[in-house]
């Protein structure tokens, strides 16, 4: 499956659907842009945790895409955590088969603001 997985990365990127980083997916969210976020098995928790707060509070679904940073790298190109897929045919398919995370409660994080 990480092989079927990493073809469909790499397609993603060639046809300029997929973006990379913590910062371009926040905005990715924040615009409407990105249709699904995808996070690294290694990424940390604080990472995670700032993810899952964006991603609930803009109605964007996030996977557990079940690669680490460095298999994501050499897949890619460029090593990274966090990826955000802009197409929705292609974030139906790299979902399939992957972990839903759950996504914070945004009434009580906005609570907090």
């Amino acid at each position: 499956m990480k092989k079927n997985k990493t073809g469909l990365l790499t397609m993603c990127l060639k046809a300029g659907r997929l973006t990379l980083g913590m910062d371009v997916a926040k905005d990715g969210c924040r615009s409407g842009a990105a249709v699904s976020v995808f996070t690294a098995s290694d990424l940390s928790e604080k990472s995670l945790k700032e993810m899952k707060y964006y991603c609930g509070r803009y109605g964007v679904p996030l996977y557990d895409l079940g690669m680490t940073m460095d298999e994501i790298g050499t897949a890619l190109g460029k090593r990274s955590g966090i990826i955000a897929m802009t197409d929705k045919g292609f974030a139906k398919s790299c979902a399939e088969g992957l972990t839903k995370l759950p996504t914070a409660d945004t009434d009580r994080m906005e609570e907090l603001d």
